[in-house]
């Protein structure tokens, strides 16, 4: 009974002492860190597509201090499901790194060069997850951007109709597109899932797919063009808002 009393006591002293970091083991509240510190991250990037300097200077600020603080309360103490994972330890020092360098190019007027750097910082969340083999929306999301650039080669004019391998490519990336689209929409949560605008984003995407093989069948190289400038849009919308 004794040492019972005494492992509950020392527990609990334990959870006053290391506060946060006593939670960290849960993933789900590192997950939680880092959309926090991501959200401003995507808003930053998309300031900086538009070149507005003064908006993505504010959002790189708010960006670095939720990173401050998702740094001082995860590294040192991992999630469970990266306790093997080589790249964590060296998360957060190249994140700030990148933060650091994002700023400076910011202010030295080189936006392509910051923007560059704050997508780098997606990268290696990306990686991070990848191979703890940990998905999130952000990353469906970010790879359904990578399948859409591949679809994106079709929007040509001079578009071969008689090759039978374009059309059966296209067809198939369309369809991959498609059907990348339906897993993120399974891994979003249940609010996002119902959230208007991500419905607006999914199912407009979806909506646009099924013209994709009239178009191919009455080879209709306008129509294509029109669906793919419409599935980009909504695609930079879903990276500016889940990715």
């Amino acid at each position: 009974m004794l040492p019972s009393i005494a492992r509950i006591a020392c527990l609990i002293v334990t959870l006053f002492a290391t506060g946060w970091s006593a939670c960290a083991d849960d993933l789900s509240d590192f997950n939680a860190a880092v959309e926090s510190a991501s959200a401003h991250n995507r808003v930053a990037i998309g300031y900086l597509r538009t070149g507005n300097v003064d908006l993505a200077s504010r959002e790189i600020d708010r960006l670095r201090d939720a990173w401050g603080k998702l740094t001082e309360h995860f590294s040192g103490k991992r999630p469970n499901a990266y306790a093997d994972n080589t790249l964590y330890s060296k998360l957060f020092t190249s994140v700030s790194t990148r933060l650091v360098g994002a700023d400076i190019m910011l202010k030295s007027g080189r936006l392509d060069a910051a923007r560059d750097a704050l997508d780098a910082v997606r990268g290696e969340l990306y990686d991070l997850r990848k191979q703890s083999g940990i998905v999130v929306l952000a990353d469906c999301v970010r790879d359904a951007n990578t399948m859409m650039d591949a679809l994106m080669a079709y929007n040509d004019r001079a578009l071969d109709w008689d090759s039978s391998e374009i059309r059966a490519d296209v067809a198939k990336k369309a369809l991959n597109y498609g059907t990348q689209l339906t897993r993120c929409d399974g891994i979003a949560g249940e609010t996002i899932h119902a959230a208007p605008e991500f419905r607006r984003l999914i199912d407009g995407a979806k909506a646009s797919l099924t013209l994709i093989p009239k178009a191919i069948n009455t080879r209709d190289t306008d129509l294509l063009h029109r669906v793919l400038i419409e599935l980009r849009s909504f695609d930079n919308l879903l990276a500016f808002r889940y990715g």
